[in-house]
């Protein structure tokens, strides 16, 4: 079975450029934890987690202990400083070196990927342009509706 038989073809997608707010957006509307990057051609460049995101939002050790040291200092100061970061554009955040799979490629060899790299979410990539994306959820359909 190949990852083509599977995958999950318009994956969510945003583009390089955008805004952290967008790309926040994104992952909200699109209830994935992890977004592929595409650059100004269309071609795959990265992936983006909602965990790179909500990590660059988080406060510090240093700046809770000066905000009070609360629990409730931590959650204003995330907040505060993610409305300070909504503006700025996601390129600094984007994991570039991303293992990606090819439509081509057999299941078994993206599922022995995921697994031994503990990934959710691999980009489907066919000469540079991303074509889908698979997930564990997707390995999971394969076994239950192919056995």
């Amino acid at each position: 079975m190949l990852v083509s038989d599977v995958m999950t073809a318009f994956p969510a997608h945003i583009r390089l450029g955008s805004t952290i707010r967008r790309a926040a957006e994104v992952v909200s509307v699109s209830e994935v934890g992890q977004l592929m990057v595409i650059d100004h051609d269309g071609r795959f460049a990265g992936s983006l987690s909602e965990e790179d995101l909500v990590r660059a939002m988080l406060p510090g050790f240093d700046d809770v202990t000066a905000g009070g040291g609360t629990l409730a200092d931590a959650f204003r100061i995330f907040l505060e400083k993610g409305r300070a970061l909504a503006d700025r554009v996601i390129d600094p955040l984007v994991v570039r070196d991303t293992a990606t799979v090819s439509p081509a490629d057999e299941l078994a060899r993206a599922a022995i990927v995921m697994v031994e790299r503990g990934i959710r979410r691999l980009p489907v990539v066919d000469e540079g342009n991303l074509v889908g994306t698979l997930s564990r959820a997707d390995l999971c359909r394969a076994v239950i509706y192919h056995s």
